[in-house]
């Protein structure tokens, strides 16, 4: 899966707003040190750490991202192979029309909903942008079906802007391990756009999805596998030796569900 789009890869990423100290609901329990030393260890696991939703450019991975809402990346992808060979643009997706889209997308919850969206987006993006997805949050968040976590998304992957978009991994990893408390994604956001070296900035959403999802699982932790146990001050660790610090080779996502 290519990370970037094309001329987008090339574009110097925008600076992006921090959210107001007031929005926090607490600090990192964590030093400056020992936050640039977990995410050393994420980079030396994970180089070139990639997002597991299919995508040909910003187009695709912004209707990707729309679709995945309560639904599995697999999931997404299964469904939208065919439906990215014939509509790769807002010009092509809007020809389809909502009925030919909602037929693509069936096996995806929500889908009558979310094929509006869809068409709707295509509409807004050929009428406001001239078919182009903004590099702009304000203006992402304005679209139909798009909320913050997917603007920072397209954000950070196919404009390398240094975003945060927490979903349910990083919400719980941010809370678990003390790493970035808060109550809501806006407040866990905060934190961690707050405390993350801006040498890890632009992978760092991803490394913490992957952690998340292979190792911090919501329902037991793999401690064993954890190469930050050391570092980690989760009163739910069951080890505080780390795992052997190797490079990962790239996660695959299964072809079905």
């Amino acid at each position: 899966m290519s990370e970037n789009n094309g001329d987008s890869a090339t574009r110097p990423a925008r600076a992006v707003k921090r959210a107001a100290p007031s929005s926090r609901k607490g600090r990192s329990l964590y030093t400056p040190a020992e936050v640039h030393e977990i995410f050393r260890r994420f980079c030396v696991q994970r180089p070139e750490p990639k997002g597991e939703l299919e995508h040909v450019n910003a187009f695709t991975l912004l209707v990707a991202v729309v679709l995945s809402a309560q639904a599995t990346d697999a999931g997404v992808n299964k469904a939208t192979r065919a439906l990215f060979a014939i509509a790769d643009t807002p010009q092509k997706m809007l020809a389809l029309g909502e009925e030919r889209v909602g037929d693509c997308i069936r096996t995806i919850g929500l889908w009558r909903n979310k094929a509006k969206n869809v068409i709707a987006l295509s509409q807004a993006l050929i009428d406001e942008y001239d078919g182009e997805v903004p590099g702009d949050r304000d203006e992402l968040v304005r679209l139909p079906g798009v909320g913050r976590k997917t603007a920072n998304v397209v954000l950070n992957m196919a404009f390398g802007q240094h975003t945060m978009a927490v979903d349910t991994h990083i919400l719980r990893i941010g809370n678990r391990i003390g790493l970035a408390p808060g109550k809501t994604p806006e407040q866990v956001e905060a934190e961690l756009v707050r405390i993350i070296p801006d040498e890890y900035m632009r992978h760092a959403h991803h490394w913490l999805i992957l952690h998340g999802r292979y190792v911090c699982k919501a329902r037991k932790p793999d401690c064993p596998a954890c190469v930050i146990a050391d570092i980690c001050k989760s009163p739910e660790k069951t080890t505080s030796i780390p795992a052997p610090l190797v490079e990962l080779a790239p996660q695959e996502i299964p072809q079905s569900l």
